[in-house]
C-alpha cells in the first residue's frame, strides 16, 4: 500500500513513519502533489504552530489538493486541527476548512496546566457511538497520549470525545477524512490498532 505522509514540518513525522513501519507499511514523507494524489492513504501529521504549518502547505501548493482528496486522510494532533476551519492561535489562523469548527486554546486552571500533556480516556461520541471503523477492536474509554494547547469543541463531526476541564474532540471525521487530537503513534497498542484500522479498512466512502 502506498502511504503518503504530508510534510507539514511537524516534529512527529519520524515517529509516525516508525509506527507505520511497525505495521508493515512504509510512509513516504512528501510535499509532491503527484505522490499525495496517487497514494492509497494520506496522513497529515503536525506539531507546533498552526500558522507555520498552513504557511508550509500553502507554499507547497497543497491546500487545494488536500481539500480535494478522495482517498482516506488522517490528520494527527495539529494535523487534525488543520482539517477544521480555523484556529484561535495568534489572533486567528485560517485552516483547510474540510470540517466545520474552530480550535480554541484551553484555559489554564488549578490542576489543569496547558498544554494538556499525558494519557487520557477517549470515549466514542456522535456517529461513532454505534461503532466506527477507526474504533474497531478498541475498547471504549481506552487511553491515548495527548500533547496540545488547542482543541476543537465537541460538534457534529466528533467521533471520539475527551475531557480536560471541558469536553473536546479527540477524534473527528466525515466521509473519507478523519483526525485524532492524540498521537496514535505514541499511544501504545490502542494507538497502533487505530492506525491499523485506518490503513486496512475498506469501508471508507
Amino acid at each position: 500500500m502506498k502511504v503518503a505522509v504530508i510534510d507539514s514540518g511537524g516534529a512527529n513525522i519520524a515517529s509516525v513513519r516508525h509506527a507505520l513501519a511497525r505495521l508493515g507499511h512504509e510512509g513516504e514523507v512528501t510535499t509532491d502533489p503527484s505522490v499525495i494524489q496517487s497514494a492509497e492513504r494520506v496522513l497529515l501529521p503536525g506539531v507546533g504552530a498552526a500558522a507555520d504549518a498552513m504557511a508550509r502547505l500553502q507554499a507547497a501548493g497543497l491546500v487545494p489538493l488536500i481539500r480535494s482528496l478522495k482517498q482516506p486522510v488522517l490528520g494527527i494532533c495539529l494535523g487534525m486541527q488543520l482539517l477544521f476551519e480555523g484556529s484561535d492561535e495568534d489572533g486567528g489562523v485560517e485552516c483547510l476548512g474540510i470540517l466545520p469548527g474552530q480550535a480554541r486554546r484551553f484555559a489554564v486552571a488549578p490542576g489543569r496546566p496547558v498544554p494538556h500533556m499525558g494519557w487520557n480516556r477517549v470515549r466514542a461520541a456522535g456517529a461513532a457511538s454505534g461503532g466506527h471503523p477507526l474504533f474497531d477492536g478498541i475498547p471504549d474509554g481506552s487511553h491515548f497520549y495527548f500533547v496540545h494547547s488547542f482543541a476543537v469543541p465537541v460538534g457534529p463531526e466528533t467521533l471520539g470525545a475527551c475531557d480536560y476541564g471541558v469536553p473536546f474532540t479527540a477524534v473527528a471525521g466525515r466521509a473519507n477524512v478523519a483526525g485524532t487530537q492524540f498521537h496514535p503513534e505514541r499511544s501504545g497498542p490502542w494507538g497502533a490498532r487505530l492506525l491499523h484500522n485506518f490503513l486496512e479498512t475498506t469501508v471508507w466512502s
